[in-house]
């Protein structure tokens, strides 16, 4: 049987999300885990697979792993979701897939930036954030890999003003690396007017001249969610559980 878990992690108490060696990580957590519980026996035999591979300090309320077990669902349910793996790691969410589900191809991938607003002009930074919607070369905007194709959809960026923050939602079906937060960087310098509009655009529509606006710190950065043509079967109050591992994240950026 091959399944997909949903699940939340802090961020900031892990050295990025990618398995390395002598180091805690997101996914070296998750399999020692379902190895040690008996459900895989390792994760090359077992197909593990991740939806999304977060930098460090990055944290997430809904990435997706996939992976093959002969455990039943009554087991994972008892082993995993109604015990969270770790205090940083909450498991929540599973559904039975097909044998060639591979969790990185998402219908759409939700990212969530707490951007201070401190300084920022709130029409200036919804106005610079608007140009980022639609196809684009984001060569200027992330670290585009050898190979990699720079060029990326956003569907969608909806900004709202909350307490301290300015929170911005970005809807994509994939993101490159660091592109979300090369992007903020770029918003908030417009926001706070050490760039200008056009400096953006000439950016996005120039990328044979190469700038860099920055990269945003790591910790307000959230995967929010991973979205797929099924739901997932979900654990009790799961909701509740993640609006309260969200202020967990964000109490430390006050």
């Amino acid at each position: 049987m091959r399944v997909a878990l949903k699940f939340a992690y802090d961020g900031r108490n892990f050295h990025g999300f990618a398995r390395q060696p002598d180091l805690k990580t997101v996914e070296g957590e998750l399999i020692k885990n379902l190895v040690q519980r008996g459900l895989i026996e390792d994760a090359t035999k077992a197909r593990f697979r991740s939806a999304s591979r977060t930098d460090a300090g990055v944290s997430a309320l809904g990435n997706v792993i996939a992976f093959n077990t002969n455990s039943s669902k009554e087991q994972l349910f008892q082993k995993l979701i109604s015990d969270s793996t770790d205090a940083d790691i909450l498991v929540y969410g599973m559904k039975t897939v097909e044998s060639d589900f591979y969790p990185r191809y998402a219908k759409w991938r939700i990212y969530r930036y707490y951007l201070n607003k401190k300084d920022l002009e709130l029409d200036e930074t919804i106005s610079v954030a608007s140009i980022f919607i639609g196809e684009h070369n984001f060569s200027n905007f992330a670290r585009v890999e050898p190979g990699k194709d720079p060029v990326r959809t956003i569907d969608n960026i909806v900004l709202r003003e909350e307490d301290d923050f300015f929170i911005i939602d970005f809807y994509a079906q994939t993101f490159l690396w660091n592109q979300v937060r090369r992007v903020v960087s770029a918003i908030e310098k417009v926001g706070i007017r050490k760039l200008a509009k056009k400096q953006i655009t000439d950016a996005l529509d120039n990328t044979d001249k190469k700038v860099d606006f920055g990269l945003a710190p790591p910790e307000p950065l959230i995967l929010r969610d991973v979205i797929y043509d099924f739901e997932f079967e979900c654990s009790k109050n799961y909701f509740k559980r993640l609006e309260e591992f969200e202020k967990r994240i964000i109490s430390s950026l006050r």
